[in-house]
């Protein structure tokens, strides 16, 4: 059904293209003529039959349809833009140039097939012909200027291309793929001098733009120009006081400038901030972390950024803080956080363990086995979440499923000495939890013979 929708539709787009030749060529005062009736039906015949094998995706016989159309009429410019369409199909760019080339002579105004053939040299890369082709349709809309743009730099024209770019910037206003162009090209070019000339023209112009200041001082920052970077962070800082954005490179300024009453400032500010994304607020917490452990004094500056932290969390924030907490032997509190990053991201295994290992040290075993329990449904090949189930079963109570845990766990022990006598040590507890001496002993005999064979 679907295939003879679109088949209908290929027919009916025929009807048109050959009803509007036909009402142009036919000559309504000349007296009928059988000839030229039989010449008219022989032409329509094999045109609607090349469109139809083209719709059905046969381009050969589309192809040999429309060959018999410009042996009956060479002057008819729709057959050979037809003709180079279904070259194109079939890979023969060189027949496709020369089909469209012919059509274009014949109907020179003709927007499409010069698109037509300026698709063609994109895809065998002739990017000297597509950028002739290119330039003639410009005229028809502004979208090819674009177009113009990137095969200038395509062809090493780069000089043009960046011409081509600020006429565009001129006419239609700044975009982002112009800018992303541009940078291309000033990568290309190495010319970073350019590049920062650009940045600074296009502050002049629009002062109230926050992403060119924010361009500026990351060009700087990494040509290591330090102070030209803070002196155009200040600037958009007094253009524009509200800015979030700039307090990203504010703090290592200030940090660097050893002005931390003001580092601490902006950062609060970046973590304070619901324009700022996740990600960036974590960099900026890593660093006032470091910051702190360097400089404990300024603590309760950062447990007042933890509160904002809670406000509007995010998994790697708290995965931050809680490592934190953790190197200052804090564990209940490394645990809230590794808690609450773990409602972000429940499918990351390294803060599954870390809450599994710090659950078993503040003896919350319950809350040990239920998580080891739903992480070994994700992870069933992960020898420690048997580990960690058995020993927090053994202090439950719970031998039998403290064994089932732990002998299963231990087959997916491999070249970890450590933890395979741990294995049997919980073994060796379990039997004697469950009253069977002898398999408790002989698992505490394997975990002494691994130890002396270790020593």
């Amino acid at each position: 059904m679907q295939f003879k929708k679109h088949l209908s539709r290929v027919l009916l787009i025929a009807c048109l293209c050959y009803s509007q030749w036909h009402l142009g060529q036919v000559d309504f005062n000349l007296t009928p003529n059988d000839d030229l009736g039989n010449y008219e039906d022989e032409f329509q015949e094999h045109f609607y039959e090349a469109l139809k094998q083209k719709g059905i995706e046969n381009y050969d016989r589309a192809v040999e349809q429309l060959l018999k159309c410009a042996a009956l009429n060479a002057e008819e410019s729709v057959v050979f833009f037809q003709l180079g369409k279904n070259y194109v199909q079939l890979k023969d760019f060189g027949a496709a140039e020369t089909a469209l080339k012919k059509a274009i002579a014949l109907n020179e105004s003709n927007e499409w097939y010069l698109d037509e053939l300026y698709g063609v040299y994109l895809q065998i890369k002739d990017y000297d012909k597509a950028l002739k082709t290119v330039k003639q349709l410009v005229k028809y809309h502004p979208d090819y200027k674009q177009d113009l743009a990137t095969l200038y730099f395509e062809y090493g024209k780069y000089r043009l291309a960046l011409k081509t770019l600020d006429e565009l910037d001129e006419a239609y206003g700044v975009a982002k793929a112009r800018d992303f162009l541009r940078n291309e090209i000033y990568n290309a070019t190495g010319d970073d001098k350019e590049r920062i000339e650009y940045l600074q023209e296009r502050i002049a112009k629009f002062p109230n733009q926050e992403g060119n200041y924010l361009k500026l001082i990351f060009r700087y920052s990494e040509q290591g120009k330090k102070e030209k970077a803070f002196g155009v962070a200040k600037q958009l800082l007094k253009q524009q006081p509200e800015s979030h954005l700039v307090h990203l490179a504010l703090y290592k300024f200030y940090l660097e400038k050893g002005n931390p009453e003001a580092a601490i400032a902006s950062m609060k500010i970046v973590t304070k901030s619901y324009k700022i994304k996740a990600d960036s607020k974590a960099m900026v917490l890593n660093d006032f972390l470091k910051f702190v452990k360097e400089n404990p004094q300024y603590e309760d500056d950062l447990l007042e950024v933890t509160t904002d932290i809670a406000k509007d969390p995010t998994g790697q924030s708290h995965a931050e803080l809680a490592q934190y907490y953790l190197q200052k032997k804090n564990k209940p509190k490394a645990l809230i956080h590794y808690l609450k990053a773990l409602e972000h991201e429940s499918g990351n295994f390294k803060i599954i363990k870390q809450v599994l290992l710090l659950q078993v040290d503040l003896d919350l075993h319950e809350d040990a086995v239920n998580l080891s329990t739903e992480a070994l449904e994700i992870f069933p090949a992960q020898p420690v979440l048997y580990l960690v189930n058995g020993v927090a079963n053994n202090h439950l109570n719970r031998p039998k499923a403290a064994i089932e845990s732990l002998e299963m766990g231990v087959d997916y022990v491999i070249d970890n000495v450590i933890m395979e006598i741990d294995f049997y040590r919980q073994l060796g507890i379990a039997y004697k939890l469950d009253d069977n001496i002898a398999k408790s002993n002989a698992f505490i005999k394997k975990a002494d013979t691994l130890i002396h064979k270790n020593d």
